[in-house]
C-alpha cells in the first residue's frame, strides 16, 4: 500500500508541475490576442485590457482605469485604483491556458495571476 502511494505521488508530482507551466508573452499582438474581448478576473477584481491601450474595470468596489503599451517585451501600464494613482510599472506577462500572470518591476517584483474569461 505504501509503495502504491509513493508511486502515485511520483507520477502526479510532474503532472502538477506541468500544469503550472507558463509561457512568456513576447509581443504586443500576442498579448492582445490572449486578452482581447475577455475579462481578467481574480477575487474581488475584474479588468478589461483593450487593444486600443485602455484598462478599465472594478476592484474591491472601486473603479480601475488606466492605459497600457507594449514596450520591449513588457506590458507597461499606468493605473488608477479609484482616486489613487498607482503610477507606471512595466511587467512581464505569462500565459497558461486560461490563466495570465503579471509580474511587476520587469519580472522582479510581485506577481498577480488572473483567470481569462
Amino acid at each position: 500500500m505504501v509503495r502504491a502511494f509513493v508511486l502515485l505521488c511520483a507520477v502526479c508530482a510532474p503532472l502538477h508541475a506541468l500544469a503550472d507551466t507558463y509561457a512568456r508573452v513576447q509581443s504586443g499582438p500576442e498579448f492582445t490576442s490572449a486578452v482581447e474581448g475577455r475579462a481578467l478576473t481574480r477575487l474581488g477584481i475584474e479588468l478589461v485590457v483593450s487593444k486600443n491601450g485602455a484598462i478599465s474595470g472594478r476592484a474591491f468596489g472601486k473603479d480601475v482605469t488606466g492605459a497600457w503599451v507594449w514596450d520591449a517585451g513588457y506590458f507597461c501600464r499606468d493605473l488608477f485604483f479609484g482616486a489613487e494613482d498607482l503610477g507606471p510599472n512595466c511587467q512581464t506577462v505569462e500565459v497558461n491556458g486560461t490563466k495570465i500572470k503579471f509580474t511587476a518591476d520587469r519580472g522582479t517584483g510581485q506577481s498577480a495571476t488572473f483567470s481569462i474569461r
